[in-house]
């Protein structure tokens, strides 16, 4: 069964790239192309908000990955979808902000079809319905 999964990234390359690799695994893919638009998807969306993983880039002009995650995280329409940082940020510092701000798996850019698939499973399985 196809998962429903927003990805928020300001590269339209990347976006494209991860729209193209979900889809071919039967998902629907919503996506937004930085931090505010993302959080104006979910804002607008009928609760409950009906979207199984939220695919995050971390550096994106305005409203950042980071800042996103935070006040996704706060929020209790979107506090339980599981988020995946997908960044060019690789540092351990970074790597740990990621989680420090409640993201649940991270993907540093370069990646492959397999580090996606992999990380996306792994964090839908915690959410007991795959």
């Amino acid at each position: 069964m196809g998962k429903r999964i927003l990805v928020v990234d300001d590269d339209p390359m990347i976006r494209a790239l991860v729209e193209s690799m979900l889809q071919a695994e039967g998902h629907e893919v919503v996506l937004a192309e930085d931090g505010k638009q993302g959080v104006e998807i979910l804002d607008n969306e009928p609760r409950p908000v009906n979207f199984d993983v939220i695919i995050l880039d971390v550096v994106m002009p305005g409203m950042n990955g980071l800042d996103v995650a935070t006040r996704l995280k706060l929020h209790p329409h979107t506090q339980s979808i599981p988020i995946l940082m997908l960044t060019g940020e690789d540092k351990a510092e970074d790597i740990m902000s990621g989680y420090s701000v409640g993201a649940d798996y991270y993907i540093t850019k370069p990646f492959t079809r397999q580090q996606l698939l992999f990380g996306l499973n792994l964090v839908l399985e915690g959410e007991g319905d795959s």
